[in-house]
C-alpha cells in the first residue's frame, strides 16, 4: 500500500500561554523526577530549576532543550516548550507527502514490502495506518468496508467488534496488551487525541461469544510455548500466531518522523511460517 498522509494539524498539544516554568514542572512531576535529580542530569542547580519553574528565571533556549531531553519530552512538545519560553520552534513538521520525505517514504515502503509475506505496517502517533504490506491486507480480509475508510486506524481495526476482534482467539489477553500499551503512550505523550482514541476503543464491547477466559490465559500462560505474548488470529479456518515488534526512528529531528512507528508481525510457530509462504508460492 502507498504511504497515506493524514494531515496532522502541526500544532503543539500543550498550550504555550501557560509559561515555560509550569510546563516544565508538569513534565518533571509526570516523570517523577525531583528538582535536584533533574539539575544533576542537566548540569545545573536545584535552585536554578526552582527559579525556572516559578518564573523567577528565564531559561536559555539551550537549557529548555536540555531539560526537555532529560525529561524525555516528545519532540512535538519540545516545540511547545520553546514557544512558551519565547523562542522559535526548533523541530519542523514536514508532511509525509512532501517531496523532501521521498527517501523516507521509499525506504519505509521497501522495508515493509521486503518483510512479506509476513504482515508489517507504518503508523503515526494516533495509530493511523500510513502504509501496510500485503500481509496486513491478508489479515483484513472480511473486515467491513465501513472500517476500511481512510485513514485506517490500527486500534479500531483490531479491537472493533466488527473488525479483527471476533477472529482473535486470545482476544482478552491481546486486548489487554494493546490497552496497556496505549495507556503508556498516553502517559508519555500527554496527547488529547490519543486519549480520545483510547477511551473509544476501551469502550468497545467484546464480540458475542467471547469466553470469560481463553484456555491458558493469565500471567506466564504463554511462556511454555512462546517467548512473548502472541496474537492468535483465525484466517480461512486456520489459526495463525504472530509476535509483534514496534520500531521507531533514532534521534528524530522532525516532528512527523518522531511520531512514526513500524510494526512487524513475526510468525510465532512453524505452522504460521509454512502457511504464509504457501500463499506466495
Amino acid at each position: 500500500m502507498t504511504i497515506v498522509p493524514t494531515g496532522t494539524s502541526g500544532r503543539p498539544t500543550t498550550p504555550p500561554d501557560q509559561g515555560v516554568g509550569p510546563l516544565l514542572r508538569a513534565w518533571r512531576e509526570q516523570r517523577r523526577v525531583s528538582q535536584l535529580e533533574l539539575s544533576l542530569r542537566a548540569g545545573s542547580s536545584a535552585r536554578h530549576i526552582s527559579f525556572v519553574e516559578t518564573g523567577r528565571s528565564r531559561p536559555s533556549e539551550e537549557m529548555v532543550l536540555r531539560l526537555a531531553e532529560h525529561l524525555d519530552v516528545p519532540v512535538r512538545e519540545r516545540n511547545a516548550l520553546l514557544l512558551a519560553a519565547g523562542y522559535a520552534p526548533r523541530y519542523p513538521e514536514t508532511p509525509l507527502d512532501d517531496p523532501a520525505m521521498a527517501a523516507l517514504r521509499e525506504g519505509m515502503e521497501r522495508l515493509i514490502q521486503g518483510y512479506e509475506p509476513y504482515p508489517a505496517l507504518v503508523m503515526n502517533a494516533t495509530y493511523d495506518v500510513m502504509a501496510a504490506n500485503r500481509g496486513i491486507a491478508m489479515l483484513l480480509d472480511g473486515v467491513p468496508e465501513s472500517l476500511l475508510v481512510p485513514p485506517l486506524n490500527a486500534m479500531r481495526l483490531t479491537l472493533h467488534p466488527e473488525g479483527l476482534a471476533p477472529r482473535i482467539q486470545n482476544l482478552r489477553a491481546w486486548r489487554g496488551h494493546l490497552l496497556e500499551q496505549m495507556e503508556r503512550q498516553v502517559a508519555l505523550h500527554r496527547s488529547k487525541p490519543l486519549r480520545t482514541l483510547y477511551e473509544e476503543v476501551a469502550g468497545y464491547p467484546l464480540p458475542p461469544g467471547t469466553p470469560d477466559a481463553e484456555p491458558g490465559e493469565g500471567p506466564g500462560a504463554e511462556a511454555s510455548t512462546y517467548f512473548a505474548l502472541p496474537m492468535r488470529i483465525e484466517h480461512e479456518g486456520r489459526v495463525l500466531s504472530f509476535i509483534s515488534s514496534v520500531s521507531t526512528f533514532n534521534t528524530p529531528m522532525d516532528v512527523t518522523v518522531s511520531e512514526l512507528a513500524i510494526e512487524t508481525f513475526l510468525p510465532a510457530d512453524p505452522a504460521t511460517v509454512k502457511y504464509l509462504h504457501s500463499l506466495i508460492a
